[in-house]
C-alpha cells in the first residue's frame, strides 16, 4: 500500500514545491491541508490531478480549529506529516503579533496534540525557522544548532515556541518529531513580502512599464545565506526518510552568502532595463532585524548526505522569471 504524506500549508511556496517533489520522486499519496479561503495560485498546475484524485488530495483544516485537525488526521492517517503551515511573514508579525503567536505556537500544539489523541504514529517534520536565532554577534557565525535564541520579531518568538513544542512532544510522548531551522530559501512562488521577491516583482513591473524605474527597499546591509526552495524540499524529504531520530533539530541552508543589497544587484544584472534606481522606504524596514543569518549545516549534511545543488544565480533568474510571468498575465497586487 502506498504511503501517505500530509502537508499542512500545501498552497504556500514551500508546500507547493514539496508536493511537486513528492509527486515526481515517490509513489506516495499527497494530502494537502488548506483553509477554505487559501489562494490556489501555487498549486493551480496540479488542480487537474486534484480533481481526478490522481495521488493528490485536498482537505480543509485550520490550525486554529482543533476539531478540523482531528478530522483531517483521522481521515488521512498519514505516514508522514510536513508541518509547514504558519503565519510566515516576519514583517507582518509586528502588526499582527497575537495572530502570529496563536497560529504558529498554539496551532502547532493543536496539531501535535491531535496526533497524540488519535494515537497515530507518523514521522513528523515541524518547520521552525532560522529567525529563532535573531540578532547574533559575528563571533557566533556560522550559526550552529546550539546557538542561543535571540528572537527579533513576534514571528521569531512564535517559531521558538514551534521549535520547542516539536522537541517536547518527541521527548514526552515518544512521537517521531524532528524540527528544522531553515535559513533563507527562495525561488518561484515566493511571497512578495520577502525582500528578494518584492525586488524581482518590482523589476518585472518596471520592465512592463507599470511603475517608475525605482526599486523600493528596506535594509540592504543584512547578511543572508540563500538556498533554493527546490533544494529545501528535497532536504525535508530526506529529513523524514533517512534514519529519522525523534527530537532531533537541524539547521538547513544554502551556501551562497551575501548582503541583501548584493542580492538586489544580482537581480538587477538580469534585467535589460539598465537605469533602475534604488530608494529606501521606511515602511519596508523591520523595527528590529535579524541581520546576520549564516548557517552551519554540518549536522544535517552529516546525518542525511544532503547538499544544495541549484546555484544562487539560477534561483534569482527563476524568481525573476516567475514574476515576469505573473506581471504578464496580471495575477498580482501592486504593493
Amino acid at each position: 500500500m502506498s504511503k501517505k504524506a500530509l502537508i499542512t500549508g500545501m498552497t504556500g511556496m514551500v508546500g507547493s514545491h514539496l508536493a511537486d517533489f513528492l509527486l515526481e520522486n515517490t509513489t506516495w499519496e499527497i494530502h494537502g491541508m488548506q483553509r477554505w479561503r487559501s489562494p490556489m495560485d501555487n498549486i493551480i498546475h496540479i488542480v487537474e490531478r486534484i480533481n481526478k484524485k490522481d495521488r493528490v488530495f485536498v482537505h480543509y483544516g485550520d490550525l486554529n480549529d482543533q476539531g478540523s485537525l482531528i478530522a483531517v488526521l483521522e481521515d488521512v492517517k498519514p505516514d508522514y506529516i510536513f508541518h509547514l503551515a504558519a503565519q510566515s511573514y516576519p514583517l507582518t508579525s509586528f502588526s499582527s503579533p497575537v495572530d502570529t503567536l496563536n497560529t504558529n505556537i498554539l496551532g502547532t500544539c493543536r496539531l501535535l496534540e491531535s496526533v497524540k489523541i488519535l494515537r497515530l504514529n507518523p514521522v513528523i517534520h515541524v518547520c521552525a525557522s532560522s529567525e529563532v536565532f535573531g540578532k547574533v554577534t559575528k563571533d557566533k557565525l556560522p550559526i550552529n544548532e546550539e546557538c542561543t535564541f535571540h528572537p527579533a520579531s513576534p514571528y521569531a518568538i512564535s517559531k521558538v515556541g514551534t521549535d520547542l513544542l516539536g522537541r517536547y512532544y518527541a521527548g514526552a510522548y515518544n512521537i517521531m518529531v524532528m524540527t528544522t531551522r531553515m535559513f533563507t530559501h527562495t525561488g518561484p512562488r515566493r511571497g512578495d513580502v520577502f525582500a528578494e521577491s518584492t525586488f524581482a516583482k518590482q523589476i518585472a513591473m518596471i520592465e512592463a512599464g507599470q511603475i517608475p524605474p525605482t526599486v523600493k527597499t528596506g535594509n540592504l546591509d543584512s547578511l543572508r545565506t540563500y538556498a533554493d526552495v527546490r533544494d529545501a524540499v528535497r532536504a525535508y524529504y530526506m529529513l523524514v526518510t533517512v534514519n529519522p531520530v525523534a527530537g532531533e533539530y537541524y539547521n538547513i541552508g544554502g551556501t551562497h552568502t551575501c548582503t541583501v543589497g548584493e542580492m538586489l544587484t544580482t537581480l538587477l544584472s538580469f534585467s535589460k532595463y539598465k537605469n533602475i534606481k534604488i530608494e529606501a522606504e521606511k515602511e519596508r524596514f523591520r523595527p528590529i532585524d535579524a541581520n546576520l543569518q549564516v548557517p552551519d549545516t554540518a549536522k544535517f549534511k552529516s546525518h542525511t548526505g544532503w547538499e544544495p545543488t541549484i546555484p544562487f544565480e539560477q534561483t534569482m533568474k527563476d524568481l525573476l522569471g516567475y514574476w515576469r510571468e505573473r506581471v504578464k498575465i496580471g495575477t498580482y497586487l501592486i504593493r
